[in-house]
């Protein structure tokens, strides 16, 4: 037997790869599996090589659990190691190599700021175990199996070991703390997280059946894949059966590798938006999920997984954000799914229409945050209408007959008396109702601005085509606000009196599209300059309206002043239950009145 001490400067290492690892408790369980593996690959390369014979044997990783001995075993039949191996590779090297590590990113492991753990490798077992047994038989001709063992402190013992067959067995003597790592179900969940598209088959105990798919779908080229396998494989990874609408698959040899496929899922409702997953891997072992370092941030909204072996793994995000190769990865990712969108677009534009309620989310947010995103796929970004179709900007600038202010709608419900204005004067409208809608236009008239174009809710602003000739004299502008003030008791109202082409709208409310973007910025801000952009609504009344007309007729007369004072609160709140929600106590007032209206029209 042979005792040593480990080529170390502090015997304070291990509690250090302990206490940083504490957050990733089951990170050894990838290091020991994808270790084996890399002894399974280096062996079968020795024999592609033509330095040992091939064996007619089946590689395998083999994982065992032994809950009455408290040991977590983890077996592989590939290259083994000798004595003077063991001591080079885990007594000096490994050793070594994770202490520089240590001492040059222990600054940055709070929070999770380190996203590999690969060169720590078998050290890492040491977080889950109180001791660690090696027990090696190398490939080399008249080799001797040699057993390593260590208690976690800078003391090894090394002794003639007991494998009869070349490979690697690595006992962990499990801790009270990991103990949960002995139940097969934890065990299991811990493998398929990491393990599930490792090269080498994983068998854990005595069963025959491995958990890992050893040839991804990735690893294929595009033209050898049917959609069934890519559908599959989705529901596979993502445990979710609809189906996606459609996908991109990924594979570049240079300047770099990167094999991946990215799904666009079909959303049900619009908070699904931030409930993307792209996973990472490297030479297919899982790393994590959604790192926005190396994809595109906006793609984090999307599906899929991503293999990048040149990806330097076990350093800081702060130096993946600086890193060039990394963000040429990033950039080779977003011009693959810009040219992805472009030729759908151009290819099967009926199909891309049906796509869009679905991605025009992804598609917004990536133009958001990337100009080059928006420059590259600004023309295949669409406009549903109010016409029932989907334009471009450009198609609908040129069909539109307000120039170059386009007129969205935010709420079809709401706003329906407007679109129905619009629809009698043959106007369009497009429909902008999500949340992201509102940077997105304001983006789009930046980035456009030597169109000088500009989005104006619909009701905003009337449009000259929605109004027929000059107001009449019966309608003095003045007195009819100042007699509106009074009704409502709102000195504040602003009124005008327009005559617009439907005879069957009574008024309108008008809030500038500047001054709702202020209020909206007001209340994004948590409300700090609420007051500043309130009480800007306009009360349009229309004079062709039969209703105001008999209400201008009788407003003077003093036998009619409860009747139109109510005709006077009935109109404002009906257009104004068209510009945006009454509050419950509105509602109240509005229900009550109608019911008296309605009790005089009867009497």
């Amino acid at each position: 037997m042979e005792k040593g001490n480990l080529s170390i400067h502090s015997e304070n290492i291990l509690p250090i790869i302990k206490k940083w690892l504490y957050s990733d408790s089951d990170i050894f369980v990838r290091e020991l599996v994808s270790n084996a593996s890399d002894a399974i690959m280096k062996f079968k390369k020795l024999t592609e090589l033509g330095e040992t014979e091939a064996q007619d044997e089946k590689y395998a990783i083999r994982v065992i659990a032994d809950k009455e001995a408290k040991t977590l075993t983890f077996e592989d039949n590939g290259i083994g190691m000798t004595a003077d191996e063991i001591k080079e590779y885990i007594n000096q090297i490994a050793f070594s190599g994770a202490s520089a590590f240590l001492e040059k990113y222990q600054d940055k492991m709070q929070g999770g700021e380190i996203i590999g753990h690969f060169g720590l490798g078998f050290y890492s077992s040491f977080m889950a175990a109180d001791r660690v047994q090696i027990d090696s038989l190398s490939w080399q001709a008249g080799a001797e199996a040699t057993l390593w063992e260590c208690d976690g402190g800078i003391e090894y013992e090394m002794s003639v070991g007991n494998r009869t067959t070349r490979g690697t067995s690595i006992t962990l003597f499990i801790n009270e703390e990991h103990e949960q790592f002995l139940e097969e179900y934890n065990l299991r969940t811990t493998l398929t997280k990491y393990c599930s598209f490792l090269p080498v088959e994983i068998f854990v105990g005595e069963q025959e059946e491995s958990i890992n798919d050893t040839s991804p779908l990735w690893l294929k080229q595009p033209s050898e894949c049917t959609d069934e396998e890519y559908k599959k494989f989705y529901q596979q990874v993502f445990i979710d059966f609809n189906e996606p609408l459609f996908w991109i698959h990924l594979n570049m040899d240079y300047p770099f590798r990167l094999k991946g496929i990215l799904y666009f899922p079909k959303l049900k409702h619009e908070l699904e938006y931030s409930e993307g997953q792209v996973k990472l891997y490297n030479n297919q072992v899982f790393v994590a999920d959604n790192i926005k370092e190396v994809i595109p941030e906006y793609l984090l909204l999307l599906k899929g997984v991503m293999d990048c072996p040149d990806l330097p793994l076990n350093v800081s995000r702060s130096f993946l954000q600086n890193d060039a190769q990394v963000k040429k990865m990033s950039s080779y990712i977003s011009r693959k799914v810009a040219d992805k969108l472009n030729s759908l677009f151009k290819q099967d534009r009926e199909q891309y229409q049906g796509y869009w309620d679905d991605i025009n989310p992804f598609i917004k947010y990536g133009c958001i945050r990337e100009q080059d995103f928006y420059s590259k796929v600004k023309a295949s970004v669409l406009y549903k209408t109010t016409s029932d179709d989907y334009a471009t900007l450009e198609e609908f600038l040129d069909r539109s007959k307000t120039d170059k202010k386009i007129f969205y709608v935010s709420n079809e419900q709401l706003q329906s008396q407007y679109i129905k204005l619009f629809k009698d004067q043959g106007l369009e409208a497009v429909f902008l109702t999500s949340q992201l809608d509102n940077p997105f236009i304001s983006y789009v008239e930046n980035y456009e601005s030597e169109k000088e174009i500009s989005f104006n809710r619909i009701d905003s602003d009337l449009s000259d085509a929605l109004k027929d000739g000059e107001t009449s004299e019966n309608a003095n502008q003045e007195e009819v606000e100042k007699f509106f003030q009074q009704a409502l008791a709102n000195d504040q109202l602003k009124v005008s009196v327009e005559s617009l082409k439907s005879d069957t709208v009574s008024a309108v409310v008008l809030l500038s599209e500047e001054s709702r973007r202020m209020q909206e910025m007001s209340r994004a801000y948590g409300g700090g300059m609420q007051g500043m952009f309130e009480n800007q609504e306009t009360l349009v009344l229309n004079n062709n309206s039969k209703l105001v007309q008999t209400l201008f007729a009788i407003k003077d007369d003093p036998t009619r002043k409860e009747d139109a004072d109510m005709v006077t609160m009935q109109i404002y709140d009906l257009a104004m239950m068209s510009h945006k929600p009454l509050s419950n106590e509105q509602m109240t007032r509005f229900i009550e009145r109608s019911n008296k209206l309605l009790e005089r029209v009867i009497n």
